[in-house]
């Protein structure tokens, strides 16, 4: 957290490189670290993202990921998948409604001084720009339409991504699942459980596989990262959750890998081991950062980058 704002930086265009301090209002700076992702809704990736060491993408795009607990936000280098400064993180306002939400993405954009396009992930189904379900989020966020609702705040062109859709194929294109062919499956434990689904390369979008019943109840409610913690559960009783969790995915899917992202996937030592699958599992490598990459990439390409 900042003590204190720091003095206003001069505004940056997309594409425009350079980095940004810590301001005040309740954000935090974090260390910058790197990698990243691209478009939507059963679309392959551009050429151009998709081999992105040839060099064709450049510039910088920002990205905000939102999530049940926290808004983070960041510049990012499209030529390298990585932060192109330290993120900056706010609480995600309680009650979490569209116009307070919109309010602290607003904030956390100002602080960096960008006025260009902008990628924002959302917990929940998202079509068209629109809300479809918020299941840790407002109820009055169902039916809204994120994309114009954070582009009045921000002043700018805002694209709107579920968030496991944005951290999922940032990781197949930049992290732990480069390179393999096939059907991928991310699951992203944090506030609550997302999926992401790409198969040779589309992504298969909304999933919300983290909703699946187990037990007659949501998933969810028993095996993300947040009911770990809000039920005190030490890393035995939680992996025979996820035990559960997985073997049910790898029965209905058969991926041939799955790739666990959020916060936790930073402590995958005292989870994955106790997993026993047939289907190889492995911690994400952008862990927390992916959505925030992936929001960026895919604004760039709606603008068309």
């Amino acid at each position: 957290m900042a003590d204190a704002a720091q003095p206003s930086k001069p505004r940056r265009r997309a594409g425009e490189g350079g980095g940004a301090g810590v301001g005040g209002d309740g954000l935090t700076g974090e260390d910058s670290t790197p990698p990243m992702v691209a478009p939507l809704g059963g679309v392959r990736p551009s050429p151009a993202v998709a081999n992105r060491q040839d060099g064709a993408v450049q510039g910088i795009a920002f990205g905000v990921d939102v999530g049940g607990s926290g808004i983070k936000g960041a510049p990012v280098d499209l030529a390298t998948g990585e932060l192109a400064a330290a993120r900056f993180k706010a609480p995600t306002p309680q009650p979490a409604t569209p116009d307070a939400v919109a309010g602290v993405i607003g904030k956390v954009v100002a602080h960096f001084g960008w006025d260009g396009p902008v990628g924002c992930t959302f917990p929940g189904v998202v079509m068209q720009g629109v809300a479809r379900t918020a299941a840790n989020m407002d109820p009055a966020w169902v039916g809204t339409d994120v994309a114009g609702v954070v582009g009045a705040a921000v002043g700018a062109k805002v694209t709107a991504v579920n968030d496991a859709d944005a951290a999922g194929l940032a990781e197949v294109l930049y992290g732990a699942a480069r390179g393999r062919d096939g059907l991928v499956l991310v699951v992203t434990l944090g506030t609550g459980i997302g999926t992401a689904l790409v198969y040779e390369g589309r992504l298969i979008p909304n999933l919300e596989l983290g909703h699946i019943e187990l037990g007659g109840v949501d998933a969810e409610t028993r095996a993300s990262a947040a009911a770990r913690e809000h039920q005190g559960l030490d890393w035995e009783r939680w992996a025979r959750r996820l035990q559960r969790y997985f073997r049910a995915l790898e029965d209905y899917l058969w991926p041939e890998l799955i790739v666990v992202g959020g916060g936790v996937s930073r402590r995958a030592d005292r989870f994955i081991p106790l997993l026993q699958l047939r289907t190889p599992i492995v911690a994400a490598t952008l862990e927390n950062r992916a959505g925030t990459v992936g929001a960026a990439v895919l604004s760039q390409i709606s603008a068309g980058g």
